[in-house]
């Protein structure tokens, strides 16, 4: 009895070591490098030659690359101090977008593939799930197949309660709007950096989710493949 208590006793303490340490390894922060606010084209030659990509090169991103476009994406601009002020404009300076960035195999230089969670206060990466999930992904938006070719990519997700309760319904739309703002300013970004972006907004939401592994308030509204253009 005694045996078999202390067998019971070492499984239980096993099954705890063994989720604190999931736990930690999946909410495994990455301090991403300060992005600069100075580039070599002007925002009006990014307009001028911006382009929707659909055809990546395996090329390898690094990591200061991928931080220079989600700060411009929606980082942190301002700070007045009652609120920090982002890079895309917020209806009531509400912010309901996340972005996730699902990162590919040898996708980016020094970060292991997974899905990871953009947190603009303190601009940094959280990751979600480890593993190449690219496939899934694209599986997910219809098979556009194409896109598991991009080293990284994002998904623009709201949180739409965030703006609804100043808002009412209207908080919808102003989502989407935003959703916008953020999605151009990643177009632009990887213009001025040598790379391209594709978007889709044709896919399964829940199944979108799925794959991240988020959870479901976290709604999918644009996907976002980045990287070299073939």
């Amino acid at each position: 009895m005694k045996v078999l208590l202390t067998t019971l006793g070492n499984m239980v303490i096993a099954i705890i070591f063994a989720g604190i340490f999931t736990k930690s390894t999946i909410a495994k922060e990455i301090p991403l490098p300060k992005p600069y606010y100075e580039g070599e084209k002007s925002v009006e030659e990014a307009i001028k030659s911006r382009r929707t990509i659909r055809s990546f090169s395996s090329q390898v991103l690094t990591l200061t690359q991928l931080s220079q476009i989600l700060w411009a994406a929606d980082g942190i601009t301002a700070d007045r101090g009652y609120i920090k002020l982002r890079a895309a404009p917020s209806a009531g300076a509400l912010y309901p977008l996340d972005i996730f960035i699902v990162v590919g195999e040898n996708g980016v230089k020094d970060i292991d593939a997974g899905v990871y969670h953009y947190i603009p206060h303190g601009h940094l990466l959280k990751m979600v799930r480890k593993g190449d999930v690219r496939v899934g992904v694209a599986k997910a938006a219809l098979h556009q197949m194409w896109m598991a070719e991009a080293p990284a990519i994002m998904i623009i997700t709201g949180e739409y309660k965030r703006c609804t309760r100043k808002y009412g319904e209207r908080g919808i739309p102003y989502t989407y709007i935003e959703a916008g703002h953020v999605g151009q300013n990643i177009f632009l970004q990887c213009e001025t950096l040598g790379l391209g972006a594709g978007i889709v907004g044709a896919f399964h939401n829940d199944e979108v989710i799925k794959v991240l592994g988020i959870d479901k308030r976290h709604d999918p509204i644009t996907i976002m493949p980045v990287g070299y253009e073939r």
